[in-house]
């Protein structure tokens, strides 16, 4: 008793297992297509301008700062919980290492979106007592803000960074 099996040829495009490869290539290369689309749309631009020219020569301007260190203690004073337009005193006291109050050139505060660098802001903070700066800020989206106090004192720079969340109201 003998069996004979009769083979067939179908096109390659019938075939299930060359549709599901060609379906699984076609659909990785959309995706990864969609997500370059979006990386070069949504940009959040949160590098500086000047970024090459800040990083020329960033160990010698390293050290030279280093040597240049007053030895300043900044302390930034954010309330929490931040709630979304409503505008709240941030502080920066600066003392030196003997503990006494430090006058500055100028005091910044800068607030930073890291996912939307359209809604950056800057504001000049005010002297409120010797050493003690304060501004009233309000954060006009919810969600996560970098925060940075620059205090200026000459041609020196020296600031205090912190993360912070603000609450819808």
């Amino acid at each position: 008793m003998t069996t004979q099996a009769k083979l067939t040829n179908t096109p390659a495009l019938r075939n299930p297992w060359i549709i599901g490869w060609l379906g699984l290539v076609a659909t990785v290369l959309i995706v990864n297509l969609i997500m370059v689309y979006f990386a070069v749309s949504t940009n959040p631009g949160l590098v500086n301008a000047d970024y090459y020219d800040r990083g020329q020569d960033y160990e010698q301007t390293l050290v030279s700062r280093q040597a240049r260190d007053p030895n300043w203690t900044l302390r930034a004073d954010i309330p929490k919980p931040l709630r979304v337009d409503e505008a709240d005193m941030m502080r920066v006291v600066l003392v030196d290492k003997a503990g006494q109050p430090v006058e500055a050139d100028a005091v910044t505060f800068h607030a930073y979106r890291p996912s939307d660098a359209a809604r950056d802001f800057s504001l000049p903070m005010t002297r409120e007592d010797r050493g003690r700066y304060a501004v009233k800020a309000a954060f006009p989206l919810i969600g996560v803000w970098d925060t940075l106090i620059a205090v200026q004192s000459g041609a020196d720079e020296y600031s205090i960074g912190e993360r912070v969340t603000v609450d819808g109201n």
